[in-house]
C-alpha cells in the first residue's frame, strides 16, 4: 500500500459559512479526508501545522512547511499539501526554492467552499493523491494540481479569481491526470523534468517589498521602501522599463532592487538604453528577475538575503534562473 501524507493549512477547501454567513476555514482534517472514501486506497498519515485563509500565509509559515515535507518526504510515496488559492502559487515556488527531498508533492486546494453543490476541493485532493505518488513525479519537485492540470511551481499562477480553472501560467501545464478505469487516474507527463539544485536558507525572516509601476510613477514610495525593507522589487513595465526619474533612486539604494515585470509573462530584458530604459537600470545597480513575477522574484531574494548573499552573488543567480542547478 503506498504511502500518503496529508498536510492540510486552511483555505477554501477547508471552509464554509458560519452561523452569520461569513465562510472561514474551519474544517478538521478527519473531515477532508472523509470527503473522499477513495483514500483508504493508500496508507495515510494526517497533518495539520496551521489553519490559515492564505492571505494570512507568510514566508515563515512557508518555511515551516518546508521543513515539515522534508521531515515526511523519506517515509512517504507522496505528500499532499492543501492550501488556499491565494496565496498558493507562493508557497508552491518557495517549496521549489528549498524543498530537497525526492518524494512528490502536489499543492492543490478549491475554489468553492464544502456547502456550494460545485464543490472541487474532492476532485482536486483526488487527483493530486495520486500525482504525488505517481513514481513519474518524483524528483519533480513541488507541483501544483488543480482541474486535473499539472502546473509547474516554477511558472504557475492564478489567472483568475473566481473560476473553477483558475490556474495557468505561460506555457501552461506540464502534465494531466485524468479519471481512468476503476477511479485511477492517467497520468501524462509532457515535459522531462528539469535540473533542480534547491537552496537551505536557515530562516525566511528578510523583509521583502514589492512596488508596481504604471504610467506616469516616477519612483514614489521607493526611497521609504530601501530605507525600511531588506530588499525591494519592482513590477516594472514591460521587458523592465521605468521613468527616467527612478535611476538615481535606485543607484542611491542601501538595499538591493530587483526588476521584474508586470506582464503575464515574459523576461526582463535590458534592452533599452534610454533614461529608465532597462539597461540604465540595470546600469544603475537594479537586479533582473529574469522570468520571476514579482511576488516570486521577492521569495527568491527573501531566500538569498536570508542566505547571506552579497549583491553580485544575488545578481549573478538572478541571470542565472532558472539555470543554477546546471552549471
Amino acid at each position: 500500500m503506498l504511502r500518503l501524507a496529508l498536510v492540510h493549512t486552511g483555505g477554501t477547501i477547508a471552509s464554509r459559512p458560519d452561523a452569520s454567513g461569513a465562510v472561514k476555514p474551519q474544517a478538521t482534517p478527519q473531515e477532508l479526508t472523509e470527503s473522499l472514501p477513495q483514500l483508504e486506497r493508500f496508507e495515510l498519515t494526517v497533518h495539520q501545522p496551521f489553519q490559515l485563509p492564505s492571505p494570512h500565509v507568510t514566508p515563515q509559515h512557508m518555511h515551516r512547511l518546508r521543513d515539515l515535507l522534508e521531515e515526511l518526504a523519506p517515509r512517504h510515496d507522496g505528500i499532499v499539501l492543501t492550501h488556499g488559492t491565494d496565496t498558493l502559487e507562493e508557497t508552491a515556488f518557495y517549496l521549489h526554492l528549498t524543498y530537497r527531498g525526492e518524494t512528490g508533492v502536489a499543492l492543490t486546494g478549491s475554489m468553492r467552499h464544502a456547502l456550494e453543490p460545485s464543490w472541487d476541493g474532492p476532485g482536486n485532493l483526488w487527483s493530486a493523491a495520486q500525482v504525488a505518488v505517481h513514481p513519474a513525479s518524483r524528483g519533480r519537485g513541488p507541483l501544483v494540481v488543480f482541474g486535473g492540470d499539472i502546473f509547474d511551481a516554477r511558472t504557475v499562477t492564478k489567472t483568475h479569481s473566481t473560476a473553477l480553472d483558475s490556474f495557468g501560467g505561460y506555457p501552461g501545464p506540464i502534465g494531466r491526470i485524468d479519471a481512468g478505469a476503476m477511479g485511477r487516474g492517467e497520468l501524462h507527463y509532457f515535459a522531462r523534468p528539469e535540473a533542480r539544485r534547491p537552496f537551505a536558507p536557515p530562516h525566511a525572516e528578510p523583509k521583502v517589498e514589492i512596488l508596481y509601476a504604471y504610467a506616469g510613477w516616477r519612483g514614489e514610495g521607493l526611497n521609504e521602501a530601501t530605507a525600511r525593507a531588506d530588499g525591494v522589487v519592482i513590477a516594472a513595465l514591460g521587458t523592465g522599463n521605468l521613468h527616467p526619474d527612478t535611476v538615481p533612486l535606485i543607484a542611491a539604494s542601501p538595499v538591493p532592487v530587483v526588476i521584474a515585470t508586470r506582464t503575464h509573462a515574459g523576461p526582463v530584458l535590458p534592452v533599452y538604453g534610454y533614461p529608465g530604459g532597462g539597461a540604465s537600470l540595470i546600469e544603475a545597480g537594479a537586479v533582473p528577475a529574469s522570468f520571476m513575477n514579482a511576488h516570486k522574484a521577492r521569495l527568491l531574494l527573501i531566500v538569498l538575503l536570508a542566505l547571506g548573499y552579497d549583491h553580485k552573488a544575488i545578481h549573478d543567480t538572478f541571470v542565472r534562473y532558472p539555470d543554477w542547478g546546471n552549471d
